[in-house]
């Protein structure tokens, strides 16, 4: 693999060099060498830019560690295994959803310049995607978004409930919003043919595609399923004259889980 200084050297050769007879005198067109450079070290650009993705991929997949320990310290001890689960299926479920028609509705077939679409049409399963490093790069979006919700649930809905969720909102609802922001071809992308307002939605790290469509579903989820059990109202129903406490078992992984 090339490095700069011998792509350099290696073309400057090939377009003859100082004192070459075929360039007026060993003047090199700085057009051509900079054209030459270029395609020596497209290969080597290619690996970095994808080095690049798996690593800030990963860097994002870690974020699953963050909102797992934040959620466990969050809940009663009773509570931390299930949890824990719920943090790891809903990985799993993003993994299934985005895999199978979350990737295919968000970005499938999108052009350039194309026409707006409300949703893609193309890839499912993967079928003739070239860079899989871009659906690694987006499963972990998907996947952060779809945990966030994670603290919400904790201690409320069981697990078949939760993993439903996990599949409906990375394989449906994220990949919606991540076509209409994020696509060449969505009505509110910057890269539009005819961007909305002349520069459409500017989103800077997904805060918009990514933590408000987690936050807002979390809140959605809360007023569907209500409480927890026993903090508001006994066993038969009765309001309770006082909230009941439920503390958190542990400060040290809440404290953890939000600086990762």
């Amino acid at each position: 693999m090339p490095t700069m200084s011998t792509a350099y050297e290696q073309c400057a050769a090939d377009l003859g060099g100082a004192g070459s007879s075929d360039n007026g005198g060993g003047t090199i067109d700085p057009v051509a060498l900079v054209k030459c450079v270029s395609e020596s070290l497209e290969d080597s650009n290619a690996g970095m830019d994808a080095f690049f993705l798996i690593y800030a991929s990963s860097l994002v997949f870690f974020m699953q560690a963050g909102f797992a320990m934040l959620c466990a310290g969050a809940v009663r001890l009773k509570n931390v295994q299930n949890t824990m689960l719920k943090n790891f299926l809903d990985a799993c479920g993003a993994a299934l959803g985005f895999y199978t028609v979350g990737y295919a509705f968000a970005y499938g077939g999108q052009s350039v310049g194309g026409p707006t679409t409300f949703i893609g049409n193309a890839n499912f399963f993967l079928i003739d995607v070239e860079n899989l490093n871009f659906w690694l790069f987006q499963f972990a979006f998907a996947a952060t978004s779809a945990t966030i919700v994670a603290g919400t649930l904790a201690e409320r809905c069981q697990m078949t409930a939760y993993v439903c969720y996990s599949l409906a909102l990375t394989g449906f609802v994220y990949p919606i919003i991540v076509h209409a922001v994020w696509s060449y071809n969505g009505f509110l992308s910057a890269y539009a043919k005819e961007p909305l307002w002349g520069s459409g939605v500017i989103d800077f790290a997904g805060s918009g595609v990514v933590h408000t469509t987690g936050g807002i579903t979390a809140l959605i989820a809360t007023k569907i399923l209500g409480s927890r059990k026993g903090r508001f109202f006994d066993e038969r129903g009765n309001k309770l004259a006082k909230p009941k406490p439920f503390p958190g078992h542990s400060i040290a992984l809440q404290v953890l889980g939000s600086f990762i």
